[in-house]
């Protein structure tokens, strides 16, 4: 299936979820064990039907989702397969809502996140096959779902890990940044937060990227994807 554009998800009006990063994410309240249980496995039977599922993962007070597809493709200029938001997604999406209510389970969708890890270099392809090895211990990590050489663990264990073009430096400086992926809304309040002892680098491309940096000037990247939010 075809990747979906930002405008074409802000325009699915799914008041449960978020786009951050590749994904639709959205958080689900629960009062005990049980519940999140009985939920989770009506989202396992809507998914069978669909024959797509989510990541789930189970917490105290919580269950997070996570939709994406793996074989999405690209026609953008040169075809490619990636991982991103397709139809059977939006479709998932909506009916995990429905299921949401039917369960008397509220989302948090202010509250949803995701981290991904950012390494500047002038030679990309020829460091990530170390990374690949060192994050996931398979060299098919490297540039799956993706046409560059990002680092994508195929179970979730660990963050991506992509590449920012870099020049070759003789003095050092900071080459890793985490990226923070917050809902639009959250995002005004998670940088007031952080800059109660940090400091705002560049907010030229606020609100869809805001770099912050800590007292030892090491920085972060607050980011929204403003294309996939509903607006009015």
């Amino acid at each position: 299936m075809d990747m979906l554009r930002g405008q074409q998800i802000a325009e699915a009006g799914l008041t449960d979820w978020r786009k951050l990063a590749q994904g639709l994410h959205a958080r689900y309240l629960v009062d005990d064990f049980g519940t999140a249980a009985r939920f989770v496995a009506a989202v396992g039977e809507a998914g069978d039907a669909l024959g797509h599922h989510p990541s789930v993962s189970i917490g105290r007070g919580y269950v997070d989702l996570k939709l994406i597809s793996d074989d999405a493709r690209d026609v953008a200029g040169t075809e490619h397969v990636v991982e991103w938001v397709t139809q059977q997604d939006l479709d998932l999406a909506r009916r995990i809502t429905e299921i949401a209510t039917e369960h008397k389970v509220d989302a948090d969708p202010a509250s949803v996140s995701h981290i991904e890890l950012g390494l500047d270099t002038a030679r990309s392809a020829t460091i990530a096959p170390v990374w690949a090895a060192l994050l996931t211990g398979s060299a098919e990590a490297q540039g799956r779902g993706s046409p560059s050489d990002e680092i994508r663990d195929a179970t979730g264990r660990v963050p991506n890990l992509w590449f920012g073009d870099d020049d070759a430096h003789e003095t050092y400086h900071q080459r890793f940044h985490v990226e923070v992926y917050v809902a639009p809304e959250e995002a005004g309040r998670r940088i007031a937060a952080a800059v109660a002892g940090g400091t705002v680098v560049d907010d030229s491309n606020a609100p869809s990227l805001t770099v912050i940096a800590d007292q030892d000037d090491n920085t972060a990247v607050v980011c929204v994807d403003v294309s996939a939010a509903k607006t009015g």
